[in-house]
């Protein structure tokens, strides 16, 4: 076994290019099952009898799942082997999705999203310490903005994707496609991945005990908040409980992380990298809005305007077309003009197109009309997603190449969870709010007079625009921190 250091310079013996195809074959199949069950919610919650709370927590699970050992598993990587943890990670979640779509029960399924996402969690890490290693600094820009705009499109795919299948089989098939689509991913891998040196390191398993106390405490509070009445869960045991100590479990992990710790999971010198930090903040705030504008935009273009499920996803395809157009061309002014001016001006087009969304749905508009909206959400999402990832790692020393990895992705994980979660309760919230049961199996039996109907409809459209307002309410977050990013120099052989 061959020891190397981390400053180790990236490897350029092949084109490295091969090998980033098939590392964003893989990238790409598990970004898109962190928002292909948005559109099949209706029909999950209608075979399974289930409520929206419980089938939010089928994405929240499995984002869970993912975002806590992905730390970890970037480090299990450089012990084992970069190619050997994405191979092991693609068979988990492979075999997962199986699972999946052969559950009967939403506990079950849940059960199953978990497994699914700890197989993703040791796919993500790999993807960026192999592109850090393969590529030289003059192209690694390249190479990241490509990865990040996979992350970008896969999330916008995913519903749409999601809406063919649940049409063409049914919901089942959200996780039966991962199945042929990880066979191939993994036949790729095996031939065109290299096999990198080892790097001997200390694995803070407490640190992941700690972080991964802290998230489900702060998720599941927010999360089942509503529906426990913001009370006691059993016992002794209340919602803000789990809240306050979710943060002191978070806060206890920073301390370990600052002084306890042999080998650090988040080395905090990273954050003197004021773009990095700045980044991080960045990717949450997207990651947070697009994981969360799923769930009230399916649920009402399939309840209030009567969609199937394929149509109810076309509406993300202004949006998918734009990002997929525009994305190559943005990433070519990545290393031209100054990062704030490119995320900046991204950041304030989606957040238009979030808040011109909500302000135009209605039971009888024009669902052409949406199209507008969507158009500049994907526009907007083209000049965020690539060149934040790119400005991110960028200023970074090789030595700190594949933590900063480990922390992006890290970041990008907790706003999806948090974005899962928070829409989960404002949605219910604003059902409660405007007198309707947030139980939608049973919404969905009832058999009303065609004036009760039209007042359901109202209420229930009211409430999704509603919830579809926290998404930029965050995003103003994400705009402000990119504003403060310094130009760097371009990178140079």
């Amino acid at each position: 076994m061959t020891q190397t250091t981390a400053a180790q310079a990236p490897s350029t013996e092949k084109d490295p290019w091969p090998a980033l195809f098939a590392l964003v074959v893989g990238f790409f199949m598990i970004m898109v099952d962190t928002t292909i069950t948005a559109v099949a919610t209706p029909a999950i919650i209608k075979d399974l009898n289930a409520s929206v709370t419980s089938v939010v927590w089928v994405t929240s699970a499995y984002l869970l799942a993912y975002a806590v050992p992905v730390l970890i598993t970037g480090r299990l990587g450089d012990r084992y082997g970069p190619k050997n943890l994405y191979i092991i990670g693609l068979t988990v979640f492979t075999a997962a999705s199986l699972w999946c779509g052969l559950t009967t029960t939403v506990g079950a399924l849940i059960v199953a999203r978990v497994v699914q996402g700890l197989g993703a969690s040791m796919i993500t890490p790999q993807t960026m310490a192999i592109i850090t290693r393969i590529f030289p600094a003059e192209r690694r820009g390249k190479a990241t903005a490509l990865w990040g705009a996979t992350a970008g499109v896969a999330l916008v795919v995913g519903p749409l994707l999601g809406g063919i299948l649940v049409d063409w089989q049914g919901w089942q098939w959200i996780f039966y496609v991962n199945i042929p689509v990880g066979v191939i991913a993994l036949a790729m891998a095996v031939r065109l991945l290299p096999k990198l040196d080892n790097r001997s390191h200390h694995f803070d398993w407490l640190g992941v005990v700690l972080s991964g106390i802290a998230m489900f405490g702060i998720v599941f509070g927010i999360q089942e908040g509503h529906d426990y009445h913001w009370g006691k869960v059993t016992g002794f045991i209340s919602v803000p409980l789990f809240i306050i100590g979710g943060l002191l479990f978070g806060a206890v992990f920073v301390l370990w992380q600052a002084r306890g710790a042999a080998e650090p999971l988040v080395p905090l010198s990273l954050f003197r990298e004021r773009n990095f930090s700045l980044s991080n903040v960045g990717i949450m705030a997207i990651s947070f809005s697009f994981t969360a504008m799923g769930f009230p935009l399916m649920i009402w273009a399939q309840v209030v305007r009567g969609l199937s499920p394929t149509h109810a996803a076309m509406m993300m395809l202004p949006l998918a077309i734009m990002s997929i157009v525009l994305a190559p061309k943005v990433g070519q002014l990545t290393d031209r003009i100054h990062p704030s001016l490119i995320v900046g001006t991204g950041f304030a087009g989606v957040i238009l197109g979030f808040v011109s969304l909500s302000l135009l749905m209605n039971p009888h508009r024009s669902l052409f009309i949406l199209a507008i909206p969507m158009a500049i959400m994907g526009a907007g999402s083209a000049g965020v997603w690539a060149p934040l990832t790119a400005t991110a790692t960028r200023g970074l020393p090789m030595s700190l190449a594949g933590a900063g990895a480990g922390v992006y992705n890290a970041a990008r994980q907790i706003g999806a969870v948090l974005g899962s979660a928070a829409i989960a309760v404002l949605m219910d919230s604003r059902l409660a709010a405007h007198g309707l049961d947030q139980d939608l199996s049973k919404l969905q039996q009832l058999k009303p007079t065609p004036a009760q109907l039209e007042a359901f409809h109202q209420h229930f459209s009211d409430s999704m625009a509603q919830s579809l307002l926290l998404p930029p309410a965050i995003l103003v977050l994400g705009l402000a921190a990119v504003l403060f990013y310094r130009k760097l120099p371009t990178p140079t052989a």
